[in-house]
């Protein structure tokens, strides 16, 4: 993960355990590693259906220490982020949604409905590692699903799409902020409209699946939303509120996500490919979304569920 140079910085780890037993395991950590005389008292930020939180102001002199209390904190399956003190509190959530927001790839379980799973979860695979062209890999595999039935869409949403959790309440808890909340993505307008009506987003965009009114052409809408779409959006959504780079949280987990999470002030790699948990600001690969709110400095009573 790429830590901010900025100081002061706050030190967040959550993890599936009460606040108090990460407390405890925090301090130890710091106090092996000479940092617990200068620390100011840890901050216990409540607990969320299995995630608890904590805070801790982290000394000048504990910044070189970075690296080594982020990577010792993730072997022991907390998720940790240190963040600049200032403007912690975004302004737009720009997030992913297949595998971020949902835990399903769309595409992947509509293509189970013309029986060609494996075959496109293998290219949906490398192309959010990075391996493939995007655009390409979505042409080839929107091509596989000619002359599924319309109504395999829906059945597939009913059936095989879920939110994951702690989404709801990152989005409401983000509105009720004033923040404005946009899922984006390379999946489909049939699933994005759905999936932020549930989650509670305000807009959506996404990919647009081409039908003869019965059936799947095998064509996608141009142009494609990819990666550098998603970056336009995070600019369009943020200027349009008067807002920077430095106000978004982006979230996501594939190779298409990366810019935005590169750009933002807060880019989150959820359950992230290798590539983006390499570039990413902070992580989540232990607990849930509700991870992004206590990174912000949001106590779980503040949080909103919808």
């Amino acid at each position: 993960m790429v830590e901010k140079a900025e100081t002061p910085m706050i030190l967040v780890a959550a993890a599936n355990a009460p606040e108090n037993n990460i407390a405890s395991r925090l301090g130890m950590l710091l106090g092996d590693l000479g940092l617990a005389e200068s620390l100011p008292p840890i901050r216990r930020l409540g607990r969320a259906g299995e995630v608890g939180a904590v805070e801790v102001a982290l000394p000048e002199t504990g910044v070189p220490l970075a690296g080594q209390i982020l990577s010792a904190l993730d072997a022991e399956e907390m998720d940790a982020a240190l963040l600049p003190v200032a403007n912690r509190r975004k302004r737009l959530l720009i997030s992913d949604m297949d595998s971020t927001i949902i835990g399903q790839e769309c595409l992947d379980e509509l293509a189970d409905f013309a029986g060609l799973k494996a075959e496109v979860s293998a290219i949906t695979e490398r192309a959010m590692r990075g391996e493939l062209d995007f655009e390409g890999a979505l042409t080839t595999r929107v091509a596989m699903l000619k002359g599924l039935a319309l109504t395999a869409l829906q059945q597939a949403y009913d059936a095989r799409i879920s939110l994951n959790t702690g989404a709801r309440t990152l989005v409401e808890t983000m509105k009720a902020q004033g923040a404005t909340t946009v899922l984006v993505s390379g999946g489909f307008t049939f699933f994005t409209g759905r999936v932020a009506e549930e989650a509670g987003f305000v807009a959506h965009r996404g990919n647009t699946l081409i039908d003869d009114g019965a059936a799947l052409t095998g064509e996608v809408g141009m142009p494609i939303l990819g990666r550098e779409a998603k970056l336009s959006a995070l600019d369009e959504f943020s200027a349009a509120a008067g807002l920077g780079r430095n106000d978004a949280l982006a979230l996501g987990d594939g190779a298409n996500d990366l810019a935005m999470i590169q750009a933002a002030g807060l880019g989150i790699a959820y359950k992230a490919k290798p590539i983006v948990a390499a570039e990413a600001h902070a992580a989540i690969n232990h607990t849930d979304l509700h991870a992004a709110l206590f990174f912000q400095g949001y106590c779980a009573d503040d949080f909103v569920t919808g």
